[in-house]
């Protein structure tokens, strides 16, 4: 019955780690009865990080009963939703540049660039981790997904569009950033835009699922503004390496 549970929720697994989203298909019972069996699978035991999104509909015993396996609250965060097929085709002054392009060295230098003074609850992840997660997660085409945005030939960001494994229409950005000197200057709201419309048109997405954590309002003022609908509010529980042993 446990592990018919698993149904009921998405589990995503990268390097090292392992992350349970759609805890809101759960009741409060099913949850209780799902964390100890989930615990004791292999993959979990062998994980150095594991994350779950506790959906806001969730009362404190499940917080409780969480921080006695020895998760700590990371962060909360929100999902948003929209139907690309209602997204506008904007023009862009922002070109492009995946793998095929550009170097991964220099992919992974605008990356932590673009990640130093972020607004979400940093990676507990190095970038090589990071690097191996997107390849491991992505698959072999990964490398087309890995994006440096550029404004008159000069990195500003980084965009990582995708199909999510396991669908065949469901958008994702496994990162969007821009670098610390171009942030405020509003170039957030088009280049979001433009990703989007990467995942409408080259990715064939049909609909886009992102998230941010609820501190970083540049962010979700970005959703909004690109029309984007809250579709769950989370908080967000990590247990790390160290708390394994």
């Amino acid at each position: 019955m446990k592990a018919g549970l698993l149904e009921k929720i998405k589990i995503i697994k990268g390097e090292g780690f392992v992350t349970i989203e759609d805890t809101n298909h759960l009741t409060n019972k099913e949850f209780n009865d799902f964390i100890p069996f989930f615990m004791n699978l292999p993959y979990v035991k062998t994980a150095k990080n594991v994350n779950i999104l506790v959906d806001s509909k969730f009362n404190n015993e499940v917080d409780i009963m969480l921080e006695e396996y020895g998760f700590r609250l990371h962060d909360e965060n929100l999902s948003v939703y929209k139907d690309l097929n209602e997204s506008s085709e904007q023009i862009s002054d922002f070109s492009l540049k995946d793998l095929e392009n550009i170097s991964i060295n220099e992919f992974k230098r605008v990356w932590e660039e673009s990640m130093k003074g972020s607004l979400n609850s940093p990676s507990s992840l190095t970038m090589e981790e990071q690097m191996r997660s997107v390849e491991v997660e992505l698959g072999p085409r990964y490398k087309r997904s890995c994006m440096v945005a550029c404004e008159n030939n000069q990195p500003i960001g980084v965009v990582i569009p995708h199909i999510e494994p396991g669908t065949l229409k469901e958008g994702r950005l496994f990162y969007f950033g821009l670098i610390p000197e171009e942030r405020g200057k509003g170039k957030s709201l088009p280049l979001h835009q433009h990703a989007l419309n990467v995942l409408k048109n080259v990715f064939k997405a049909e609909y886009y699922i992102g998230s941010t954590s609820r501190n970083n309002v540049p962010m979700v003022k970005t959703f909004e503004h690109n029309g984007c609908s809250v579709l769950t509010r989370n908080r967000v529980y990590k247990k790390n390496y160290e708390a394994f042993n």
